[in-house]
């Protein structure tokens, strides 16, 4: 804490502020957000070094190696492809500066520093990531119930078909009938926008 004062007080704090929509595009992130596919930015936390942009299909992080450096490090985690768990909020004490927002999006684990006075607005996005950790959560376990009822599906089937069957027309219908029922699970259990659920909690 006193480490983090002393920082501050020399002009070397690196915690975050949240940027209003209405300044997104002069954002860095911004050049990288995939306007043409309608991505559409709903929160962006920015520090010194770094900016964390949640848009309705990932999180993009430019990550800045100090103050005074140009080099920047683009990474970008779909949330299709990159579960989002252990999502916490740790508030200020009385001479804190700053408040964090927490959570792992994939393998990869955040802590990001906010200045304390956008306390409401993060309270905001971590209500956003717990929602849609849950809702990862209930579709991974939907999509794992979906692959069972397939396997004991073609399990049944293998007993009771006939000696006599065409075996290479049974196979062709049992492997499309596969695949048709693996795509459309992935279709309605993968999620790749979330723009309702940042809708329905952000409120800048």
């Amino acid at each position: 804490m006193f480490g983090k004062l002393a920082a501050d007080a020399l002009g070397l704090s690196d915690l975050g502020t949240i940027i209003k929509p209405k300044d997104f595009d002069k954002t860095d992130s911004d050049d990288y957000v995939m306007h043409e596919d309608g991505e559409t930015i709903y929160f962006l936390i920015k520090s010194k070094t770094d900016e964390y942009c949640f848009t309705n299909q990932a999180l993009i992080h430019l990550d800045g190696t100090s103050a005074i450096s140009k080099k920047r490090m683009l990474r970008r985690f779909p949330y299709s492809t990159h579960k989002i768990t252990e999502v916490a909020l740790e508030t200020a004490g009385t001479v804190d500066l700053d408040i964090e927002i927490k959570f792992s999006i994939g393998p990869h684990h955040y802590s990001i520093d906010v200045y304390k006075k956008h306390l409401e607005e993060v309270k905001d996005l971590y209500k956003a990531l717990q929602k849609i950790a849950e809702i990862m959560h209930e579709n991974e376990v939907a999509l794992e119930y979906a692959r069972q009822s397939l396997e004991s599906a073609q399990n049944t089937l293998g007993r009771v078909a006939g000696i006599q069957a065409d075996v290479a027309n049974q196979f062709k219908e049992i492997n499309q009938y596969t695949f048709t029922w693996l795509t459309e699970s992935k279709e309605k259990y993968v999620v790749k926008d979330f723009g309702k659920v940042f809708e329905k909690f952000i409120n800048n």
